[in-house]
């Protein structure tokens, strides 16, 4: 039986004596920097893929880098096929309907071009590819019966175009569940991609609102992973595949964290004022690929587990210029509006954390400023939504307060993440007081 302690940065190693004292970090191959799309055809090769399927968004086929990197997989394979039907923010129905036509195919290979939506699709697909079986099986308790494949996946060969989620280098996927009207994952060490080919290229023609939408996902996941518990919180297990691929904050996980929180800070209204401003692309597709490595491992916790249901439960709203034209909030918007009311109410659990993030950020501390730590990062918060042209309360975005019951509920689903908060636990009224104040 562990012991429940209070923890601070210095007690990873003090505390592990009595809690579980080892975290896992799952990496695919990762390839960074300006042109490496060009290495595709090299890692096709040295995977030894015949038949690949290429998995695009539909908005991608109209652009160059799709015709780029359908040409350098046909150069390479005997066969490629491309699937375009990539749902925004994947839909459980939506995929299963693009399981079916490609299921018969013969490939022994995939590959992702796009943001979080196809790639996450991507994984997802080559689950069911694979090993078959129903999707609900592999969805995480307790909305799905949260099984692990038998064994490793094919190939896939994930190229983000979004600088956002992370899903190149995370075990995650994440979907809705449609007749829930709820926003889940999939966690399992299998299914992360094979080899990851980060180009900062291939970021240059995302829409100003995707752009905002995306960055604002790494910093709320570079926030979260760092202020996490840590992972030494957890109780000693006794059968390592009972390990969960989200262990609570490490000190790798930190270092990646900060400087992800620093290059989003630094480049992220850059990157949506200057869409070729090179080196605000550069710095915001390294820190989405190393928040990927960092939250992959260590964790999201309050911010994240809030969006899913607010994401499941809004009905019609998302940003006038996000040029897709799905009735839908962005995953970054639906973690960010609330993380700022999230941060404020938690920042008091974890102070020397948080105080650190201030920092980072350029905040003035509290010996200075009659503000507390959390008032401070829920301003910074609210400052940068309104700097990109974005919501700052739920309300905006068509919430009302007679949902506040449907919102916490859904919240208090996702223990998977609640369980990583920096206060435990996190009741029904913690999520109350913070939502409340986040419908405005």
């Amino acid at each position: 039986m562990g012991v429940k302690m209070s923890f601070t940065p210095a007690s990873y190693i003090a505390s592990s004596y009595l809690n579980d004292s080892i975290f896992q970090i799952e990496l695919p191959r990762i390839k960074f920097g300006l042109g490496a799309t060009e290495e595709l055809g090299y890692e096709i090769k040295r995977l030894g893929l015949k038949n690949v399927l290429l998995f695009v968004g539909t908005r991608m086929v109209e652009i160059k880098t799709y015709e780029k990197v359908y040409n350098i997989i046909k150069d390479n394979v005997e066969k490629v096929y491309t699937t375009s039907d990539i749902h925004i923010e994947p839909e459980d129905e939506a995929i299963i309907e693009a399981f079916k036509k490609v299921k018969d195919l013969k490939v022994d290979g995939f590959v992702a071009l796009g943001g979080g939506s196809t790639i996450d699709t991507a994984k997802i697909i080559n689950i069911l590819y694979t090993y078959g079986g129903d999707l609900m099986d592999y969805v995480n308790k307790p909305i799905g019966k949260g099984l692990s494949p038998p064994g490793p996946l094919k190939p896939l060969i994930a190229i983000p175009t979004t600088a956002g989620t992370g899903s190149e280098a995370t075990n995650v996927a994440i979907l809705d569940i449609k007749k829930l009207r709820l926003k889940t994952g999939i966690s399992n060490p299998y299914i992360r991609p094979t080899v990851a080919i980060v180009d900062p290229l291939n970021s240059v023609t995302m829409p100003r609102m995707v752009t905002a939408s995306t960055g604002l996902d790494v910093i709320n996941h570079a926030i979260e992973s760092f202020t996490a518990r840590p992972y030494t919180a957890r109780e000693k297990i006794t059968n390592p595949a009972e390990r969960p691929i989200y262990a609570g904050s490490t000190p790798i996980g930190d270092m990646f964290a900060i400087k992800a929180i620093e290059w989003v800070h630094n480049y992220l209204r850059r990157a949506v004022a200057t869409p070729y401003d090179i080196e605000a692309r550069y710095y915001m597709m390294l820190a989405a690929s190393i928040a990927g490595i960092g939250f992959g491992h260590a964790g999201v916790h309050v911010p994240h587990a809030m969006a899913y249901p607010i994401a499941g439960l809004v009905e019609k709203w998302y940003p006038p210029d996000y040029e897709f034209g799905y009735a839908i909030t962005p995953h970054g918007i639906s973690t960010a509006i609330p993380a700022a009311y999230a941060f404020k109410y938690l920042a008091k659990f974890n102070p020397q954390k948080f105080l650190e993030v201030a920092k980072i950020l350029g905040l003035q501390l509290p010996d200075t400023q009659p503000k507390t730590i959390g008032e401070e990062i829920a301003e910074y918060y609210k400052n940068l939504l309104a700097d990109l042209g974005i919501p700052t309360t739920l309300r905006e975005i068509g919430f009302q307060p007679s949902q506040l019951d449907q919102l916490v509920d859904g919240t208090l689903a996702q223990q998977r993440l609640l369980a990583l908060a920096p206060k435990q636990p996190i009741t029904k009224e913690d999520l109350r007081i913070i939502f409340s104040e986040a419908l405005g």
